[in-house]
């Protein structure tokens, strides 16, 4: 068999440049595209379909990075996406990663609108209402998939889905459940609660404990956490929002926890809650 050679071998090469503008945010937009770095995103990127639309574009790959993961470049294959094999400077030129992993996907925005996701009667939904962090807001969404919740909603003063950190720090994530975007704080309350979704604020200054909420078995039903910004948490005026805000219990010494880590014991606990016994799902429900 004769080697593999790249066929992209400039990184002046059009299809390049066109995927090097998708780092920045207004040309993410215009074109409604953006980068999944990396073989776990590239994979579930390569699965992911909306409407019987394939939402991987196109694949960038150097030829160690094919040969090892020749697996995901079938599965891109069949997804009917283009693979160009390109040049390591190639890739690392499109790459936001210092490290690049040899493979970078161009994937089609996959954005839920948010009357959608109501229609659905979510359960358990993750709000990150002014997140400003990308790599904050793709953990928490990490965390939301991995505790059951069936959506997550970015408010308008939170960072953008796309950002190539945020989804690298979704690590797959981002295509596993529904995500709205733009979504103002209000309209993302109102909207929850008119479809029987309790509002549960959580903050370093609430009320209520998650300890003493768990105990009086108040958590069983649906129920949409929102998490604010790392550095001041909610303003006053979302927290009014609420249902009740809720901080989550230092036991030792620590000052405080950063928003992944109160993000994920949150929705865990809802997700515990509700596969209890009264919960609003049954033990043996996914």
């Amino acid at each position: 068999m004769s080697p593999i050679t790249p066929d992209l071998i400039s990184p002046r090469s059009s299809r390049v440049a066109a995927a090097r503008r998708l780092a920045r945010r207004n040309f993410r937009g215009k074109e409604r595209l953006f980068l999944a770095e990396g073989p776990q995103a590239v994979r579930e990127a390569a699965a992911h379909r909306r409407d019987g639309i394939a939402t991987l574009v196109e694949l960038f790959a150097t030829v160690e990075a094919a040969e090892r993961y020749a697996d995901i470049v079938a599965d891109v294959q069949d997804a009917g996406a283009r693979v160009h094999l390109a040049a390591e400077e190639v890739i690392a030129d499109i790459s936001t990663t210092v490290t690049p992993q040899g493979l970078v996907g161009i994937c089609r925005f996959l954005d839920t609108p948010f009357e959608e996701i109501l229609k659905e009667r979510p359960k358990l939904v993750a709000v990150l209402a002014h997140v400003r962090d990308p790599g904050n807001a793709g953990t928490v969404l990490r965390c939301a998939d991995a505790a059951g919740a069936e959506a997550v909603v970015l408010t308008d003063a939170s960072v953008d889905l796309y950002n190539p950190k945020a989804v690298r720090a979704s690590v797959g994530s981002l295509f596993h459940l529904p995500v709205a975007v733009g979504v103002p704080v209000e309209r993302a309350v109102q909207g929850l609660k008119d479809a029987g979704v309790r509002i549960l604020a959580a903050d370093g200054v609430g009320e209520d404990d998650l300890d003493d909420e768990l105990d009086k078995g108040t958590m069983g039903g649906p129920t949409a956490w929102v998490f604010g910004n790392e550095a001041w948490g909610l303003p006053e005026e979302t927290r009014a929002l609420a249902d009740a805000v809720v901080r989550v219990p230092i036991h030792g010494k620590a000052e405080s926890l950063n928003l992944a880590t109160a993000a994920a014991v949150c929705l865990y606990a809802s997700a515990r809650a509700q596969r209890g016994s009264g919960g609003c799902r049954s033990v043996t429900e996914s």
